[in-house]
């Protein structure tokens, strides 16, 4: 080979630090690495077929796509090979020296030292490749791109330490070859059946063949008339596959074990736990497809940033086409991973192609209702893992579910009978929709529910007071997406749901008749204070009226029918979304002393803006004007 100078760089600072934990044995089991260096060169194959189809002249004059394994005692190294799409100079800088996916900051930050948990993390950011240093004290990369001059090869070498080289040389054939230098710790890797035994185990699903040289027994020389005493294998100059090389998605089910799912999903996600459960059905009609999806047991770390994409991998009659094809699942599934293979789309299918095609939409309606069919399984089951497993996924995933509400109408009834929610009845055990209905009060109209920024919040609101006092359960919702899901949702199984901080307090049959009429003498009564108290909070209120809802504290804000609670908006201008100008109600209590000191008190309208901003703080929110707000309690502490 022919080789200008090499040129020195520097790792990333993200990288480095992984590799240090890498070196240091973070994998607990260090035959991971072969595992993610064959899906690697797997997927750089799968590329290949993907750009082959508007440039075939990619191929050049090898077509067969295959990935290899050499092992080499003498040199101590293992050579992983592929003849996939390959490497520029600049690609093998940018892939090798750098975390190569968004989120590096977040990456590192949750880094905790915990073998576990960060072995995971690596999965769950896509940087597989660094596995190698388990095993090696230096990996040399050997690549070229397809459609490049042979002269335009790369060679890319590093001891994992601070920096790596990157050089140009001549490479006849297309495609990568990782050339792992062995640590002598690690030489098991080097024996042929080890190295079988391990694709086997992980790696028999890849759809095309992962080829050793085949060996044959040779026995020793012996003399004439004796018997030979021993022997060896010997390899030979054929390669033979030694994995099954069929799509794992294209077999029959039933021929397919739980511990081939389980790896074919580690491969698929990179990540190192075992997934939650999974569906894999062919789906034959007007549009046919291959659907094998998983539900993870972990959320990712960027499931709420805009960065976090659909794991679902798109193939068109076994060819590779997209990685994240969103298009194939709603964003509020975004955590399935999975493949699809269609039958149906041409094999130049875009991502703008995509949106406009009538079965993509069959395939992504179809996606959803396996995913939610599948959820929906493990809830209503007796069995007591399947509970376990629908209590970890909606521990985990549960907030970006309600997102459903407001983005699929369709199936908006199926994705209310998968919540659940703490109530005022127990805010340890989470419960159903279908069971707080079935444990409503006689002549109870409504299911009764509030929201709040924490739980805490939620507990100890208000609005809750004259619900406690007449033992009517309230669904306690205390995440940040639960006040704008539920904007979208008007009833449950013909039963309207109401948010006790919105309107008027409407108990229909479960408030008697006296109870209204003490409410209408108390608004005559207080109508003089509740005028004064309109007057001096007018810049701060839409309207002061009495309540019968409040039993230990003085007053409470609540939302106007329609109108965007304060959760809400404090949620949008969090996110600088711009917030239509709006005004709370006040409601006060007229049996608390605080309110029944206001009618004549010299220090009236200091106890007004303190009851109002006492009533901002309960739920959540903060004063205005907190320097004034502290300035009035310490004047009338005085006092």
């Amino acid at each position: 080979m022919s080789e200008q100078n090499a040129q020195k760089h520097s790792f990333q600072a993200e990288v480095a630090q992984l590799l240090h934990l890498v070196t240091h044995s973070l994998y607990s089991n260090p035959e991971i690495f072969l595992r993610e260096l064959i899906s690697n060169a797997s997927d750089a194959c799968d590329k290949l077929r993907f750009e082959g189809i508007n440039h075939p002249e990619y191929y050049e004059n090898d077509p067969d796509l295959h990935v290899r394994v050499s092992l080499n005692k003498e040199n101590k190294t293992m050579t992983i090979s592929d003849n996939g799409i390959g490497l520029s100079q600049q690609e093998a800088i940018d892939n090798l020296g750098t975390i190569a996916k968004s989120g590096t900051k977040d990456f590192m930050s949750k880094l905790t030292g915990d073998q576990k948990s960060d072995a995971q993390l690596i999965g769950q950011f896509g940087v597989g490749f660094y596995s190698g240093f388990i095993v090696a004290d230096k990996i040399t990369v050997e690549s070229r791109r397809a459609g490049e001059d042979a002269a335009n090869g790369v060679r890319w070498i590093s001891g994992g330490t601070g920096e790596f080289e990157v050089e140009q040389i001549d490479k006849a054939s297309r495609g990568t070859d990782i050339i792992l230098h062995l640590r002598d710790d690690a030489l098991e890797y080097l024996e042929s059946y080890k190295v079988k035994q391990i694709i086997n185990k992980y790696s028999d699903h890849i759809s095309l063949p992962i080829e050793m040289q085949k060996e044959v027994w040779q026995e020793e020389t012996a003399a004439e008339g004796e018997e030979p005493q021993g022997g060896q294998y010997v390899k030979t100059d054929e390669w033979e596959a030694i994995n099954s090389a069929s799509a794992l998605w294209t077999r029959n089910k039933n021929e397919i074990t739980e511990e081939q799912y389980i790896e074919f999903y580690k491969n698929l996600s990179h990540d190192f736990e075992a997934p939650l459960t999974w569906a894999h059905n062919r789906v034959e009609g007007s549009t046919e497809y291959t659907q094998l999806l998983y539900i993870p047991s972990k959320a990712p770390s960027n499931i709420f940033t805009r960065e976090a994409k659909a794991g679902i991998k798109l193939y068109v009659k076994r060819v590779f086409i997209l990685d994240e094809a969103d298009n194939l699942i709603p964003n509020y599934l975004r955590f399935v991973q999975g493949v699809v293979d269609s039958a149906d789309l041409p094999l130049n299918v875009s991502r703008e192609l995509l949106q406009e095609s009538r079965d993509v939409k069959t395939i992504r309606e179809g996606n959803t209702r396996r995913i939610l069919t599948v959820l929906d399984g493990l809830a209503k089951s007796e069995d007591e893992k399947d509970q376990e497993k629908y209590q970890a996924f909606y521990a985990e995933f549960g907030s970006v579910l309600k997102e459903g509400l407001g983005e699929d109408l369709t199936n908006r009834e199926r994705i209310l009978k998968l919540l659940r929610f703490a109530s005022s009845e127990n805010d340890e055990v989470q419960t159903s929709l279908a069971d707080y209905k079935a444990r409503m009060k006689e002549g109870q109209k409504a299911i009764y529910y509030v929201t709040a920024d924490s739980l805490s919040a939620a507990k100890n609101s208000p609005q809750l007071e004259l619900f406690k006092k007449k033992g009517i359960e309230v669904l306690l919702m205390a995440e940040r997406v639960d006040e704008w899901a539920m904007e979208f949702v008007q009833e449950f199984d013909g039963t309207p749901m109401q948010n006790v901080s919105k309107g008027a307090v409407d108990l229909g049959d479960l408030q008697d008749a006296e109870e209204k009429k003490a409410l209408e003498a108390a608004a005559e009564q207080f109508k003089p204070v509740v005028e004064k108290l309109s007057g001096s909070l007018k810049e701060k209120t839409k309207e002061v009226r009495v309540t019968t809802r409040l039993v230990d504290s003085p007053a409470c804000l609540v939302t106007g029918e329609g109108e965007l609670s304060p959760q809400l908006v404090r949620m949008l201008k969090q996110a600088g979304q711009p917030v239509p100008e709006s005004k709370p109600i006040l409601e006060i209590n007229p049996e608390h002393p605080l309110v029944q000191k206001l009618d004549g008190s010299a220090q009236f309208d200091d106890l007004a803006h303190v009851i109002f901003d006492q009533a901002v703080i309960a739920e959540g929110g903060l004063p205005d004007d907190p320097a004034a707000y502290v300035k009035r309690i310490n004047s009338l502490l005085l006092k």
